[in-house]
């Protein structure tokens, strides 16, 4: 699989990753990736994208393909964003993910992620149900197992 860069390949890994929240569409992606302050860090089979601006850094979404989870893309990716974040001046970082995503909660968890919050109904499960968010928080970005890493293809600390 290749390297998913253009809008359209990253909405077409997304809609194969999620189901809730929504995928994003490829308008999305491009809109995004047209901000100030966007990184993208993408894989074969695999992306990250969030934002830096503010001594701040959000993880926008990371989708990693079904059949190549647990193989370490996603801590590989959340590490270079990380490191990428911390050199650039963030001084925290932050993001929401789906409660039932057990998954991605224990990779953010590996990481130093701790809850800060909550968005009630956050998104539309496929059975119509309400799912709430957790938001996240991660701060200071220096002197974490990351620093000084960043290098293609690093898992890191923390693995998936």
């Amino acid at each position: 699989m290749d390297t998913p860069a253009t809008p359209a390949a990253l909405a077409a890994l997304h809609a194969r990753c999620f189901t809730a929240p929504p995928p994003w569409s490829a308008a999305a992606f491009a809109g995004t990736l047209d901000q100030p302050g966007a990184v993208l860090i993408a894989r074969p089979a695999a992306f990250l994208l969030g934002r830096i601006a503010a001594g701040e850094a959000e993880v926008l979404t990371l989708a990693v393909a079904p059949e190549c989870r647990r193989q370490g893309l996603g801590a590989a990716l959340l590490a270079e964003f990380l490191y990428t974040a911390a050199h650039r001046g963030a001084e925290r970082a932050f993001l929401e993910v789906a409660e039932d995503n057990a998954a991605a909660r224990a990779l953010y968890a590996r990481a130093g992620f701790r809850p800060v919050g909550r968005r009630r109904g956050y998104a539309e499960g496929p059975d119509g149900a309400r799912i709430d968010a957790l938001v996240l928080s991660l701060a200071p970005l220096h002197d974490r197992p990351w620093h000084g890493a960043g290098q293609a293809g690093d898992k890191g600390a923390f693995s998936d």
